[in-house]
């Protein structure tokens, strides 16, 4: 406790990462609290219970990412979910597209490029998402102005749009000024919001007889919930590292190269993005129930509990992982970067032997990183089964958990950069970090 309290001082007296911290929170605090307004002309008493059917499959993922915003049809409703999907069109477009894969291939001036075409791209999303949400998610019963159908929906897309570029603005300036990844802050403050409320939820059950266990089983949970944290702690830090030796080249009188480092090829490339797909896919086996025919399919896919659905669920995360990690892992690119920087892996000939034997590597270490994430994105579903309440049950594991342990890791590491750069321990005097050098 005493070294935490040190590190805390330690923060406090570096000027610039005090104004960073202090920047981050002001932003959080304003994206928090336009969660909580809603668009103009609806009855705050209808919606008071959110809005119905948005707590389950990929309308709830979207809920959650947006802390309750999504449900609470909030001017912040659509949040940074359009920017994502917006992202992972232009990296898709990167992997098939020529002048894209140019783009990407010309540092920081193509990076700019790409982002602005990511804005723009947003927008035309945000085009589309924001008036089916109006038509279909609102409750006609909500509305309390006068105003056509037409012009209703005109109006409030208008805002869902200028909400969402406001919330990626918050989220840039947060990267820029402030702490961590912003847009990957936002979301998780979003997720964070509902763990109080999912936490003391689970406790009353417990401990008011009505839950399964009683309070024994709640400090069991507890327990459980903290090993579940530790192995997903393991599988975002996990990496491969590949040996890279650099050639010794003598300029002037300066000595460089000739030393030996590591490429570090993570387990789980992909993150979270293979749940998300999955969860994506999961709900059109809903729309088989239609039909008499494929009415029993439908039927076995209707609960995101049931055997046949986590099967499939899993069976998806796994495909979904080899799928994105071929997408945002090139061996090319890096067997090129690795020759232009006279860079090769002992025993391997530089250039398509490399780029071969890279690729080698990641479809090894993918296998096992694929099955431990399908094992976290079905965890929820299992807890909920043993008697964990809905609320507390998605953070057993899947996006909840994979997005909460990502960020925070994240967010540490810079800040302790900071700290190490001005001769400071850093928060965990134990343990290491990825990215941290031994002391």
């Amino acid at each position: 406790m005493k070294k935490f309290i040190e590190t805390i001082r330690n923060i406090y007296n570096i000027e610039e990462l005090r104004k960073r911290i202090g920047y981050t929170i002001l932003l959080v605090l304003i994206y928090r609290l336009g969660s909580f307004i809603l668009l103009p002309g609806l009855d705050p008493e209808v919606l008071k219970g959110g809005i119905s059917g948005t707590q389950e499959g990929l309308v709830g993922l979207l809920n959650m990412f947006s802390g309750g915003a999504f449900g609470n049809a909030s001017i912040f409703a659509l949040g940074v979910m359009p920017y994502i999907s917006a992202s992972i069109i232009v990296q898709l477009l990167g992997m098939f597209v020529p002048s894209f894969r140019k783009m990407q291939m010309e540092g920081e001036s193509g990076r700019r490029k790409m982002n602005q075409i990511t804005r723009y791209l947003t927008i035309l999303v945000l085009a589309i998402q924001g008036p089916a949400y109006v038509a279909g998610m609102i409750p006609a019963a909500a509305r309390t102005v006068t105003w056509s159908p037409f012009w209703f929906n005109l109006v409030s897309t208008v805002i869902l749009m200028a909400g969402s570029m406001f919330v990626m603005w918050l989220g840039e300036r947060i990267t820029d000024r402030g702490i961590g990844n912003g847009i990957s802050l936002i979301i998780m403050i979003g997720i964070v919001a509902r763990l109080p409320y999912a936490l003391v939820a689970e406790a009353s059950q417990k401990f008011s007889g009505s839950g399964v266990g009683g309070p024994l089983m709640f400090v069991v949970e507890m327990v459980v919930w903290v090993l579940v944290i530790l192995a997903a702690i393991a599988l975002v830090q996990a990496v491969r590292k590949v040996p890279v030796q650099y050639a010794k080249r003598v300029i002037g009188n300066k000595q460089y190269g000739g030393v030996r480092q590591y490429i570090p090829l993570k387990i789980n490339a992909a993150g979270v993005m293979p749940i998300i797909f999955a969860q994506a896919l999961m709900m059109f086996p809903m729309l088989l129930g239609r039909y008499d025919a494929t009415r029993g399919i439908a039927a076995a896919f209707s609960t995101y509990t049931s055997v046949w659905y986590n099967i499939v669920f899993g069976l998806l995360v796994i495909l979904f992982t080899y799928f994105y990690t071929a997408v945002t892992v090139n061996p090319t690119m890096m067997a090129e970067d690795m020759k232009k920087n006279g860079g090769f892996i002992p025993g391997v000939k530089p250039g398509k032997k490399t780029a071969e034997y890279l690729d080698g590597i990641m479809t090894k270490v993918t296998l096992p990183g694929s099955i431990f994430l399908a094992i976290i994105a079905c965890l929820p579903a299992l807890a909920n089964v043993m008697g964990v309440n809905n609320q507390f049950a998605s953070f057993f594991g899947g996006t909840s958990l994979l997005i909460l342990v990502g960020v925070v890791l994240d967010t540490l590491q810079q800040i302790e950069s900071y700290l190490l750069m001005r001769h400071y321990d850093g928060l965990m005097k134990t343990g290491r970090l990825t990215g941290r050098s031994g002391m």
